[in-house]
C-alpha cells in the first residue's frame, strides 16, 4: 500500500502545481520595459514609422509623428498598444509591433566587502550568492552572516539580512534570495 499512497500524493501534488502555475503566471514572463532598454517598434506597411529606438533616461522614446512616448513601466504588448492609439490619428488601423532587442534596465549593485564591486545587468533570474560570485566573491573580513539587501518598496526601502554561511551549509530556513532589478547588494 505504501506506493499507491505515494502515487496519490505525487498526483495531487502535480495537480496543485499545475492549478498555481494556471492561475498565477510568473512574474517574470511579463517584461516591463525600463530606462536604456533597446526597442524595435514596427508599424507594418510603413516602413519609414518603424525603428529601433533607445529607451531614454526620462523612460520615454521618440518616434516620428508622435514624439514622445511613455515606455518605462509597460510590457511590450501595452506600448504597442499605447502606439497604436497615437499613431491612429495619422494613419487608419495601423498594426504595430514591439521587440525588446537589448535589456539593459535591469541591474543590480553589489558593494562593500567584495572582490569587485559595482553595476552588475540582471539578464535571468539571479540569487544574492550568485551576485556575489559576479562580483568576484567576498573580501577577507567579509561578514557573511549579514549580508544585507536594499529594495525599493514604494517610496521606501526594504532591508533584507541574508546569512549567506546559511545558505551554503544548506541549513533550514536559510535562502537564497532572488534578486530583483534595481537591488542593492551590501557585505558588511
Amino acid at each position: 500500500m505504501p506506493t499507491t499512497f505515494n502515487k496519490v500524493r505525487l498526483a495531487r501534488t502535480i495537480c496543485i502545481l499545475f492549478i498555481l502555475l494556471a492561475t498565477h503566471p510568473l512574474a517574470w514572463c511579463d517584461y516591463l520595459i525600463g530606462p536604456e532598454d533597446v526597442i524595435e517598434v514596427i508599424v507594418w506597411k510603413e516602413p519609414d514609422l518603424s525603428r529601433v529606438v533607445l529607451v531614454r533616461p526620462d523612460g520615454k522614446l521618440s518616434l516620428p509623428l508622435i514624439g514622445d512616448i511613455k515606455a518605462e513601466g509597460l510590457s511590450p504588448k501595452a506600448l504597442a498598444e499605447e502606439l497604436k492609439k497615437a499613431f491612429s490619428e495619422y494613419i487608419e488601423a495601423p498594426e504595430v509591433s514591439v521587440i525588446v532587442k537589448e535589456v539593459n534596465s535591469a541591474k543590480i549593485y553589489v558593494m562593500g566587502k567584495v572582490n569587485s564591486p559595482g553595476v552588475f545587468p540582471l539578464r535571468s533570474e539571479t540569487t544574492v550568492l550568485q551576485a556575489i560570485t559576479l562580483a568576484g566573491g567576498f573580501a577577507e573580513w567579509a561578514k557573511k552572516s549579514k549580508v544585507i539587501i536594499l529594495r525599493k518598496i514604494g517610496e521606501k526601502d526594504k532591508r533584507i539580512v541574508v546569512n549567506i554561511d546559511r545558505v551554503i551549509d544548506g541549513k533550514k530556513g536559510a535562502e537564497d534570495v532572488r534578486l530583483q532589478p534595481g537591488d542593492r547588494i551590501i557585505v558588511p
